[in-house]
């Protein structure tokens, strides 16, 4: 593809989404930045958010990763479903209850101030990783598509990406991005859409065809009953269920979207709708997948090493100039719908959970450009580094520094026991380690066992156990 058209459509999405930055954020302030003065329509936060829980990982890595493991992913996706409606039920209420802007602000009501900074610290860990993983992924197709026909490197594309984030989002904060969101969430949708009906076109299929041929494809099998692999259902679908209430419910940069809105019921009820809409774009994603390895088997095309290259491959290399375009809006889409609620989602969490959230507009705007630059240098890092398939690599990441959170969380609302505060730090750290040796010995010690995404339940558990060790019931304190 041309590389000035590829400029053409990244500049054009830019400056769209500069437009939307100066019109929400006039007459901004703190509480506009971190909570959107709680004026949010439930309907825009939940179609925003599909954007915001796929991101680059379901956009580039879930299609190429059904040539692997097929549509077994999909039994997650149904534990993701059951996720949702515990975090709609159990923790919007508890947040707006409290009225919280930080979520982590909880655990110092219900612990103490080292359990408080605790959660916040590994929330801060947790983000920065698992979102420079995301825009790590983005920013390679993005190389890909335009900056290496410049030479530029792959640091320099980082760096412009992440400042133009930084550009549209310090003065809005958390209101601009619900707009953003149900932007990028249309590009997304609406590029995978239109490739399907691409492939579809070129393969001469009708739109029953398509649906005959994806269903009876062998890579559609869905379930896995094999209790040893990682991909068996239970395990894949517990695992979904945690995650999704880990990476969402105890998640800052989610929550502070759902806060954003007027009350509690329509919290709530952004987040039932968004549920099923998140079912239905992810089999939208993995119908793509079979596609793409239908249309490469049939038209000869040998395809990259790497799954997550693939849909980026195909598309500019052999789907014609539409699907060109609409990808690189997707994948640009992507890039951004995942880093900018991120950095937004830091700056939040540090300003109220380390400075006490009376901060001055300077000082914030120097803390939101402080994790503009981790970011960066922790995804040229992962550059150099990485050498496994992202998706993995993002929920790997995250079954260690999230499960803490969830340990925590579980403990604050499922038992009525106190903590001795100055050995929660020691638990929380010890978890991960153990949750590591776990899954390297797993076979040994569990007769054969794999872990799969399930290690975040496992990493709670010992978490939990952790804290009841060092807790004390009500009655002994008085």
């Amino acid at each position: 593809m041309n590389t000035w058209i590829v400029f053409g459509v990244v500049f054009g999405y830019f400056a769209l989404l500069m437009l939307v930055s100066w019109l929400t954020s006039r007459n901004n302030s703190n509480e506009t930045f971190f909570t959107g003065n709680r004026r949010s329509p439930w309907y825009l936060v939940a179609f925003g958010m599909i954007g915001a829980s796929l991101s680059g990982v379901t956009f580039i890595s879930v299609p190429g990763e059904v040539g692997n493991t097929g549509w077994s992913y999909f039994q997650f996706v149904l534990g993701n479903l059951v996720g949702y409606w515990v975090v709609a039920k159990a923790l919007i209420p508890l947040y707006y209850k409290l009225k919280l802007v930080s979520i982590y602000a909880y655990l110092n009501q219900r612990f103490g101030f080292r359990t408080y900074k605790t959660g916040s610290f590994f929330f801060l860990v947790s983000q920065t990783i698992g979102a420079s993983f995301r825009l790590f992924l983005v920013a390679g197709v993005l190389q890909l598509a335009f900056f290496n026909a410049f030479n530029i490197p792959f640091w320099a594309t980082v760096l412009i990406t992440i400042i133009l984030i930084w550009c549209y989002t310090f003065r809005g904060g958390i209101k601009t991005i619900v707009w953003t969101d149900t932007f990028q969430t249309l590009f997304m949708l609406g590029s995978v859409i239109i490739t399907i009906i691409v492939i579809a076109n070129r393969l001469d299929y009708s739109a029953i065809d398509m649906i005959y041929n994806i269903g009876e494809h062998e890579y559609s099998k869905i379930f896995s009953w094999d209790w040893q692999s990682p991909r068996n259902f239970f395990k894949q679908f517990l695992a979904g269920i945690a995650v999704v209430i880990v990476m969402n419910g105890l998640d800052q940069n989610m929550m502070q979207k759902n806060l954003t809105c007027k009350n509690t019921k329509e919290a709530q009820k952004n987040v039932y709708y968004f549920s099923f809409s998140f079912v239905l774009a992810n089999i939208l994603f993995l119908s793509l997948g079979v596609l793409l390895y239908v249309f490469a088997q049939q038209q000869g095309i040998s395809l990259p090493t790497k799954s997550d290259d693939m849909y980026a491959f195909l598309a500019l290399n052999h789907f014609g100039l539409l699907a060109g375009i609409v990808f690189l809006l997707g994948i640009t889409a992507a890039a951004y719908s995942s880093a900018d609620s991120a950095l937004t989602a830091l700056t939040t969490s540090f300003c109220v959970d380390f400075l006490g959230g009376d901060v001055t507009r300077r000082k914030r705007l120097l803390i939101h450009l402080m994790f503009s630059a981790i970011m960066f240098f922790v995804i040229v890092l992962f550059d150099i580094l990485n050498n496994d398939s992202v998706v993995t690599a993002v929920f790997k990441v995250a079954g260690y520094t999230y499960g803490p959170l969830l340990g925590l969380f579980a403990f604050g609302m499922g038992s009525k026991r106190l903590v001795r505060d100055k050995w929660v730090p020691v638990v929380c750290v010890l978890s991960p380690v153990l949750t590591y040796l776990l899954n390297s010995y797993s076979v040994e010690l569990l007769w054969g066992y794999r872990f799969g995404f399930e290690l975040l339940i496992a990493n709670g558990l010992i978490t939990f156990a952790g804290l009841w060790i060092v807790s004390y019931s009500s009655n002994e304190k008085k």
